[in-house]
Protein backbone atom coordinates (compact mmCIF):
# COMPACT_ATOMS: atom_id res chain seq x y z
CA UNK A 1 0.00 0.00 0.00
CA UNK A 2 1.24 3.80 -1.12
CA UNK A 3 2.08 5.68 1.90
CA UNK A 4 2.43 9.30 1.64
CA UNK A 5 4.73 10.66 4.01
CA UNK A 6 5.10 14.19 4.10
CA UNK A 7 6.42 14.73 7.60
CA UNK A 8 8.83 17.69 8.12
CA UNK A 9 7.95 19.18 5.05
CA UNK A 10 6.87 22.90 5.01
CA UNK A 11 4.11 23.90 2.80
CA UNK A 12 2.39 27.13 1.55
CA UNK A 13 -0.89 27.14 0.36
CA UNK A 14 -2.51 30.44 -1.84
CA UNK A 15 -5.96 31.12 -1.83
CA UNK A 16 -6.92 28.19 0.84
CA UNK A 17 -9.18 29.68 3.54
CA UNK A 18 -11.62 27.72 1.22
CA UNK A 19 -12.67 25.43 -1.60
CA UNK A 20 -9.60 23.78 -3.65
CA UNK A 21 -6.52 25.59 -1.58
CA UNK A 22 -8.40 24.72 1.47
CA UNK A 23 -8.54 21.02 0.39
CA UNK A 24 -4.95 20.81 -0.57
CA UNK A 25 -4.37 21.98 2.78
CA UNK A 26 -5.90 19.26 4.34
CA UNK A 27 -4.48 16.77 2.83
CA UNK A 28 -0.97 17.93 3.02
CA UNK A 29 -1.58 18.47 6.69
CA UNK A 30 -3.63 15.12 6.80
CA UNK A 31 0.22 13.62 5.64
CA UNK A 32 2.33 15.28 8.17
CA UNK A 33 3.47 18.55 6.40
CA UNK A 34 3.16 21.61 8.69
CA UNK A 35 1.00 23.86 6.52
CA UNK A 36 0.57 28.03 5.92
CA UNK A 37 -2.29 29.02 4.68
CA UNK A 38 -2.71 32.42 2.84
CA UNK A 39 -6.03 34.73 2.37
CA UNK A 40 -7.41 37.91 2.60
CA UNK A 41 -9.92 37.25 4.90
CA UNK A 42 -8.92 36.05 8.16
CA UNK A 43 -12.08 34.89 9.67
CA UNK A 44 -12.39 32.21 6.88
CA UNK A 45 -8.65 31.82 7.39
CA UNK A 46 -8.75 31.19 11.27
CA UNK A 47 -12.11 28.73 10.09
CA UNK A 48 -9.85 26.96 7.64
CA UNK A 49 -7.13 26.41 10.21
CA UNK A 50 -9.21 24.58 12.58
CA UNK A 51 -9.89 21.99 10.18
CA UNK A 52 -6.01 20.96 9.23
CA UNK A 53 -4.81 17.67 11.18
CA UNK A 54 -2.33 18.18 14.29
CA UNK A 55 -1.55 14.50 14.81
CA UNK A 56 1.54 14.34 14.08
CA UNK A 57 2.64 17.30 15.96
CA UNK A 58 2.64 19.85 13.16
CA UNK A 59 2.86 23.41 13.41
CA UNK A 60 0.47 25.53 11.30
CA UNK A 61 0.03 28.92 10.68
CA UNK A 62 -1.86 31.42 8.33
CA UNK A 63 -0.67 34.56 6.22
CA UNK A 64 -3.30 38.05 5.89
CA UNK A 65 -2.78 38.30 1.82
CA UNK A 66 -4.28 39.78 -1.12
CA UNK A 67 -3.05 38.73 -4.17
CA UNK A 68 -4.52 42.00 -6.01
CA UNK A 69 -2.35 44.28 -4.54
CA UNK A 70 0.52 43.05 -5.76
CA UNK A 71 3.41 46.05 -3.71
CA UNK A 72 1.57 45.09 -0.58
CA UNK A 73 1.70 41.30 -1.36
CA UNK A 74 5.75 41.49 -1.80
CA UNK A 75 5.80 43.23 1.25
CA UNK A 76 3.94 40.40 2.72
CA UNK A 77 5.47 37.59 1.70
CA UNK A 78 8.50 38.79 1.53
CA UNK A 79 8.59 39.20 5.36
CA UNK A 80 7.02 35.96 5.74
CA UNK A 81 10.16 34.38 4.01
CA UNK A 82 12.91 36.15 6.36
CA UNK A 83 11.50 33.78 8.84
CA UNK A 84 10.03 30.93 7.24
CA UNK A 85 11.33 27.99 4.43
CA UNK A 86 9.06 26.41 2.14
CA UNK A 87 9.56 22.77 0.89
CA UNK A 88 5.89 22.60 -0.87
CA UNK A 89 4.50 25.65 -2.55
CA UNK A 90 1.55 25.50 -3.89
CA UNK A 91 0.47 28.72 -6.40
CA UNK A 92 -2.84 29.78 -6.17
CA UNK A 93 -5.13 32.64 -6.28
CA UNK A 94 -8.67 33.80 -6.71
CA UNK A 95 -9.32 33.84 -10.92
CA UNK A 96 -9.16 37.32 -12.62
CA UNK A 97 -12.88 38.56 -13.25
CA UNK A 98 -14.88 36.93 -16.57
CA UNK A 99 -15.61 37.98 -19.72
CA UNK A 100 -14.56 38.23 -23.40
CA UNK A 101 -12.09 40.45 -24.94
CA UNK A 102 -15.00 43.35 -25.88
CA UNK A 103 -14.87 43.26 -22.22
CA UNK A 104 -11.53 43.89 -21.04
CA UNK A 105 -9.40 46.72 -21.01
CA UNK A 106 -5.21 46.99 -20.87
CA UNK A 107 -5.61 47.71 -17.35
CA UNK A 108 -7.58 44.56 -16.78
CA UNK A 109 -4.96 42.49 -18.64
CA UNK A 110 -2.05 44.10 -16.21
CA UNK A 111 -4.55 43.20 -13.54
CA UNK A 112 -4.90 39.67 -14.79
CA UNK A 113 -0.97 39.83 -15.29
CA UNK A 114 -0.08 41.02 -11.51
CA UNK A 115 -2.56 38.73 -10.21
CA UNK A 116 -2.09 35.04 -11.63
CA UNK A 117 1.87 35.60 -13.12
CA UNK A 118 4.18 38.89 -11.12
CA UNK A 119 2.89 36.62 -7.73
CA UNK A 120 3.54 32.83 -8.97
CA UNK A 121 7.13 34.26 -10.10
CA UNK A 122 7.65 36.10 -7.01
CA UNK A 123 6.85 33.39 -4.42
CA UNK A 124 8.86 31.05 -6.48
CA UNK A 125 11.73 32.86 -6.15
CA UNK A 126 11.36 33.36 -2.17
CA UNK A 127 10.80 29.70 -2.15
CA UNK A 128 13.84 28.12 -4.60
CA UNK A 129 17.18 28.55 -2.02
CA UNK A 130 15.89 26.86 0.41
CA UNK A 131 14.69 24.34 -1.74
CA UNK A 132 17.65 23.93 -3.90
CA UNK A 133 19.63 23.81 -0.11
CA UNK A 134 17.13 20.78 0.67
CA UNK A 135 18.36 18.82 -2.76
CA UNK A 136 13.70 18.80 -2.12
CA UNK A 137 11.20 21.23 -3.64
CA UNK A 138 7.52 20.85 -4.57
CA UNK A 139 6.29 23.69 -6.68
CA UNK A 140 2.81 23.25 -8.14
CA UNK A 141 0.38 25.88 -9.85
CA UNK A 142 -3.37 25.49 -9.57
CA UNK A 143 -4.27 26.37 -13.55
CA UNK A 144 -6.82 25.99 -15.56
CA UNK A 145 -8.27 23.80 -18.21
CA UNK A 146 -8.35 26.92 -20.38
CA UNK A 147 -5.10 27.08 -21.59
CA UNK A 148 -5.70 24.22 -23.23
CA UNK A 149 -8.88 25.05 -24.19
CA UNK A 150 -9.80 28.90 -24.10
CA UNK A 151 -13.48 30.02 -22.99
CA UNK A 152 -14.27 33.19 -24.76
CA UNK A 153 -15.85 34.52 -21.32
CA UNK A 154 -12.43 34.24 -19.43
CA UNK A 155 -10.05 35.95 -21.54
CA UNK A 156 -7.95 37.18 -18.69
CA UNK A 157 -7.41 33.56 -17.37
CA UNK A 158 -6.92 32.32 -21.14
CA UNK A 159 -4.20 34.80 -21.78
CA UNK A 160 -2.46 34.83 -18.21
CA UNK A 161 -2.28 31.49 -17.34
CA UNK A 162 -1.07 29.94 -20.73
CA UNK A 163 1.97 32.35 -20.21
CA UNK A 164 2.26 31.05 -16.50
CA UNK A 165 2.30 27.57 -18.11
CA UNK A 166 5.18 28.50 -20.45
CA UNK A 167 7.17 29.99 -17.38
CA UNK A 168 6.71 27.07 -15.54
CA UNK A 169 8.07 24.14 -18.29
CA UNK A 170 10.99 26.60 -18.41
CA UNK A 171 11.31 26.72 -15.00
CA UNK A 172 10.92 22.84 -13.96
CA UNK A 173 13.88 22.22 -16.93
CA UNK A 174 16.04 24.47 -14.93
CA UNK A 175 15.57 23.49 -11.32
CA UNK A 176 15.08 19.81 -11.99
CA UNK A 177 18.81 18.97 -11.41
CA UNK A 178 18.02 20.06 -7.32
CA UNK A 179 15.50 17.32 -7.69
CA UNK A 180 12.55 20.23 -7.45
CA UNK A 181 9.69 19.33 -9.55
CA UNK A 182 6.95 22.00 -11.44
CA UNK A 183 3.50 20.76 -12.04
CA UNK A 184 0.78 22.47 -12.65
CA UNK A 185 -2.71 20.97 -12.67
CA UNK A 186 -5.44 21.86 -15.27
CA UNK A 187 -8.48 22.38 -13.55
CA UNK A 188 -11.81 21.41 -14.80
CA UNK A 189 -15.12 22.08 -12.93
CA UNK A 190 -15.35 21.81 -9.63
CA UNK A 191 -17.88 22.46 -6.63
CA UNK A 192 -16.27 25.83 -5.58
CA UNK A 193 -17.66 28.98 -5.25
CA UNK A 194 -15.63 30.35 -8.66
CA UNK A 195 -17.79 27.70 -10.34
CA UNK A 196 -21.46 28.50 -8.80
CA UNK A 197 -20.28 32.17 -9.54
CA UNK A 198 -19.87 31.94 -12.85
CA UNK A 199 -22.67 29.91 -13.49
CA UNK A 200 -25.04 32.52 -11.63
CA UNK A 201 -23.29 34.96 -14.84
CA UNK A 202 -23.99 32.13 -17.37
CA UNK A 203 -28.09 31.88 -15.49
CA UNK A 204 -28.59 35.64 -15.74
CA UNK A 205 -26.89 35.88 -18.77
CA UNK A 206 -29.22 33.33 -20.88
CA UNK A 207 -32.08 34.01 -18.54
CA UNK A 208 -32.37 30.76 -17.36
CA UNK A 209 -32.48 29.29 -13.51
CA UNK A 210 -29.27 28.76 -11.73
CA UNK A 211 -30.35 24.48 -12.11
CA UNK A 212 -30.58 24.89 -15.75
CA UNK A 213 -27.18 26.69 -16.36
CA UNK A 214 -25.57 24.16 -13.72
CA UNK A 215 -26.87 21.54 -16.14
CA UNK A 216 -25.96 23.03 -19.06
CA UNK A 217 -22.37 22.85 -17.25
CA UNK A 218 -22.29 19.45 -16.69
CA UNK A 219 -23.22 18.43 -19.85
CA UNK A 220 -19.32 19.48 -20.57
CA UNK A 221 -18.07 17.27 -18.39
CA UNK A 222 -18.22 13.25 -19.08
CA UNK A 223 -18.60 12.31 -15.50
CA UNK A 224 -21.66 14.46 -15.50
CA UNK A 225 -20.83 15.80 -12.13
CA UNK A 226 -18.99 18.64 -10.84
CA UNK A 227 -15.33 17.86 -8.99
CA UNK A 228 -15.05 17.28 -5.11
CA UNK A 229 -12.43 19.89 -3.99
CA UNK A 230 -10.87 16.60 -1.49
CA UNK A 231 -10.10 15.14 -5.03
CA UNK A 232 -7.86 17.46 -5.81
CA UNK A 233 -6.06 17.34 -2.61
CA UNK A 234 -5.76 13.84 -3.51
CA UNK A 235 -3.42 14.41 -6.74
CA UNK A 236 -1.95 17.16 -4.96
CA UNK A 237 -0.63 14.70 -1.80
CA UNK A 238 0.63 12.50 -4.87
CA UNK A 239 2.62 14.71 -6.68
CA UNK A 240 4.20 15.88 -3.43
CA UNK A 241 5.22 12.60 -2.37
CA UNK A 242 8.28 10.89 -2.73
CA UNK A 243 6.63 8.97 -5.55
CA UNK A 244 6.27 11.38 -7.81
CA UNK A 245 10.30 12.37 -7.93
CA UNK A 246 10.19 12.11 -11.69
CA UNK A 247 7.04 13.79 -12.62
CA UNK A 248 8.04 17.48 -13.41
CA UNK A 249 7.41 20.18 -16.20
CA UNK A 250 3.38 18.49 -16.75
CA UNK A 251 0.19 20.28 -17.49
CA UNK A 252 -2.02 17.40 -15.65
CA UNK A 253 -5.82 17.22 -16.75
CA UNK A 254 -8.26 16.95 -13.49
CA UNK A 255 -11.09 17.29 -15.44
CA UNK A 256 -13.72 14.31 -15.59
CA UNK A 257 -12.99 13.46 -18.94
CA UNK A 258 -14.02 17.38 -20.03
CA UNK A 259 -10.83 17.99 -22.30
CA UNK A 260 -11.06 17.26 -25.63
CA UNK A 261 -7.49 17.60 -27.01
CA UNK A 262 -4.44 15.77 -26.21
Amino acid sequence: MIQINLENKKALVGASSGGIGCAIAQQLALHGASVTLMARNEEKLKIALATLDRSRGQQHRYLVVDFNDFEEYQRVISQYFTHHVVDILINNTNGPKAGTIADQSLADYQRAFDLLFKTHCYTTDLALPHMKSAGYGRIINVSSLTVKEPMSNLVLSNTVRTALMSWSKSLAKDVAVHHITVNSILTGLFDTARIQSLTQMDAERLDIPYEEALSLRLKQVPMNRLGRPEEYGYLVAFICSEYASYLTGSNIPLDGGMMNGF
